[in-house]
């Protein structure tokens, strides 16, 4: 699958690309304070430039959901500007569930042009750590569950953003996979599944992509802090991988100056105390004077430092940005309507049918609540958000009567202690009884619930899949008056829907989608677009049966989580183990019906160095326009280790018209179907047989092809 985006700015490009000789001219003009200052910040969001040289400060944002409200220089609190309203874009797991390429290209321009609008130079985005586990409270955050999905999104993304001489930071680098003790947890991951899950999109963003900025993890990974990791940092990162800029801790997530400045840190950022304290100020410059950390690798650091500012701030032709345009709120809302999953229509509710509804209740919280803000972490000052209720009176308003009832009350904040939000998981009898009465008389209720960015929050993991706040009683007690009930449900995680699965005939998920997220569920209610997104991430039956539940591996024993499942992350452990989960990896419903036909390879055999041309037909063989998305898996049925029952090799979003016809080619290295073997320290093909699987999600195989590999 090829994708001709807007690029990052390649070191190799003509006009942009920055001499050595120029870069280490610069260095050498420089005193061992000045570079110092450089490589820690020098407030919460920048660190310090030359100004006798005319090298700029670096500024840095938060931003995976959007570019964050100017906050002061030195602390926490709003500056409260009047014109740093931004565009709030869909969060991560509603990219990935879009299983295009194209739009995380989309979103990444729009960060880009903002980020250059408030004079960011780097943009903390995007992050796209494996959703290992599904109570991790970063799950909406990141992408997929998938090394093969993130991958390609994460180089989109990041080509969009640094399209705008804006850096993107790819982060965390690696095996952040829970909230819970993050600050502690030593993950010990074997090498395996460190190369074929949890690396994949991070040497993607940084060989493809082609990403300025890479940011150290708050955990250790088999023993050694993130920040300070010379197997991640420098073997890898790197040396391996070739890459060329700057990587930088997280927020306070330095711990020594020695081994941090020696094993592949660059630029400390959030630690705490004063700045000249700090381990990569003046104990850093004690510790070169003592000859424990070289010049040379100070002037590793400065040099990369340079090769970055070279690239955004100092760039030629260098963007002016604009923030919170129409052309901005479009892509947010072609992201949000590609996004949205219809995961049940048995009855075929939906779309409705606007001339035959003349009566809707709107139910539930997340109808009137917005999603820019909220919980610990980044959010956006959104200039505006389009609520699900003001979506749906905008489309259907005129014809309708629309009323509205609570529900519940979503009584839980990230930042309380679990005594002080104690009872969030109960139901209000008084809304519910509201909500049923407005039920009883109207002939279909939407019901709008899941969880909000307080719930799922960064620094803490949910404790069950359980929906909140009573919200089950809610459907239950709905549903049993109106049989035209819609659920709807904005959260940016799996949660427990075998309830709501059993009883309810339509079911649309719908993400903290950005602000238009209002407008594009009410368009996928209406039909006015035709759903076709994708779950990027398995949804289990029950917690146990996800692997790190079932290996008992989460959240670890004392300061240790050993990842037993190894390689058999999501859909690789179910689809491996024969476990049945609620809604498989891929999933999603349309409005239209496709056929898929012809399936091929374009040989039977291959060498190791050759690429297998995979060719099929698919038709819309229903009556509305719509999109398919089309995942190629392999398997490899004998081998001499273990392997997944499949994995995702390729993918393809096909539009089509009803009616109509297109034959799609899917291209896959033979090289990608290697394993790493840990005993050579090397990928390994081993010749024989392999099983191409073509379908619509891990779950639903509809065509198979076998080759061969010499």
């Amino acid at each position: 699958m090829a994708f001709f985006l807007a690029g990052g700015v390649s070191a190799q490009n003509k006009g942009e690309a920055v001499s050595n000789a120029k870069i280490n001219s610069i260095v050498s003009k420089m005193t061992l304070e000045e570079k110092i200052e450089m490589l820690h910040g020098n407030a919460l969001f920048s660190s310090a430039g030359v100004p006798r040289l005319g090298i700029p400060e670096l500024t840095c944002d938060d931003g995976p959901l959007g570019v964050r409200e100017e906050i002061k220089r030195f602390d926490w609190a709003s500056a409260n500007w009047t014109t740093d309203s931004a565009t709030f874009l869909p969060n991560g797991s509603a990219i990935a569930a879009t299983w295009n390429p194209v739009m995380a290209n989309k979103y990444g321009i729009v960060i880009g042009e903002e980020a250059n609008a408030r004079k960011k130079d780097i943009m903390l985005a995007p992050a796209f750590n494996i959703c290992r586990m599904p109570l991790c409270g970063r799950t909406y955050e990141y992408y997929s569950e998938d090394p093969y999905l993130n991958s390609q999104l994460a180089i989109q993304a990041v080509k969009g953003i640094q399209s705008q001489h804006v850096a993107a930071c790819i982060k965390h680098f690696a095996a952040n996979n829970q909230e819970l003790n993050r600050n502690s947890v030593n993950t010990i991951v074997d090498e395996r599944a460190l190369r074929e899950i949890y690396f994949p999109a991070f040497k993607a963003a940084v060989q493809q992509g082609n990403a300025y900025t890479v940011m150290s993890a708050y955990n250790k990974l088999n023993g050694y802090w993130c920040s300070e990791n010379d197997f991640l940092l420098n073997k890898v990162l790197k040396d391996e991988w070739g890459f060329k800029g700057v990587v930088m801790s997280d927020w306070a997530g330095t711990h020594h100056t020695v081994a941090a400045a020696n094993n592949g840190l660059d630029i400390e950022m959030g630690s705490s105390g004063a700045y000249d304290r700090w381990y990569f100020a003046k104990p850093l410059l004690a510790a070169v004077k003592a000859g424990q950390v070289s010049v040379k690798t100070i002037d590793d650091k400065v040099s990369r430092i340079l090769w970055l500012i070279y690239h955004t701030s100092m760039s030629s032709n260098h963007p002016k940005g604009l923030i919170a345009t129409p052309e901005h709120a479009k892509t947010a809302y072609n992201i949000a309507a590609e996004s949205i999953v219809l995961i049940k229509n048995d009855k075929h509710l939906l779309p409705l049918k606007a001339s035959a509804v003349k009566r809707i209740a709107v139910i539930g919280d997340n109808a009137v609540r917005t999603f820019a803000l909220g919980g610990y972490g980044a959010g956006v000052k959104a200039k505006y958000e389009v609520t699900a209720l003001e979506g749906i009176k905008s489309r259907f308003g005129k014809i309708a009567s629309i009323s509205f009832a609570q529900g519940y009350k979503a009584n839980y904040l990230a930042n309380n202690s679990d005594e002080q939000n104690r009872g969030y998981d109960q139901r209000d009898q008084k809304l519910i009884d509201e909500a049923v009465a407005l039920a009883k008389t109207s002939e279909v209720a939407i019901l709008c619930i899941g969880s909000n960015r307080e719930y799922e929050s960064e620094a803490h993991d949910r404790k069950s899949l359980e929906l909140p706040f009573g919200e089950q009683a809610l459907v239950n007690a709905v549903t049993a008056v109106n049989p035209n009930t819609i659920i709807v449900i904005m959260a940016g995680a799996p949660y427990d829907l075998n309830e709501i699965k059993k009883s309810n005939h339509a079911i649309v998920w719908s993400w903290f989608n950005g602000s238009e997220a209002g407008n594009a569920l009410a368009d996928v209610l209406t039909g006015a677009v035709n759903p076709s997104g994708r779950l990027p991430f398995t949804f289990p039956v029950s917690l146990k049966d996800s692997p790190a539940a079932a290996l008992n591996t989460y959240p670890g024993e004392g300061a240790t989580a050993e990842y037993k499942e190894g390689i058999l992350v999501g859909y690789r452990w179910y689809d491996t183990k024969k476990i049945q989960p609620e809604f498989p990896f891929g999933y999603g419903l349309s409005y239209t019906d496709f056929s898929i036909s012809h399936f091929s390879a374009d040989k039977l055999n291959y060498g190791r160095n050759e690429t297998i041309r995979a060719k099929f037909t698919i038709k819309n063989t229903g009556s509305r326009y719509g999109a398919e998305v089309v995942q190629l898996y392999v398997s490899d049925p004998v081998s001499s280790v273990l392997r997944p029952e499949k994995e995702l090799k390729a993918f393809e979003k096909v539009f089509l018209q009803p009616g109509e016809t297109k034959t799609v080619e899917l291209d896959v290295k033979v090289g990608d179907l290697a394993f790493y073997d840990e005993s050579k320290k090397s990928w390994k093909i081993e010749a024989g047989e392999f099983v191409l699987q073509l379908g619509n999600s891990s779950r639903n195989i509809l065509k198979t092809v076998k080759i061969a590999v010499k």
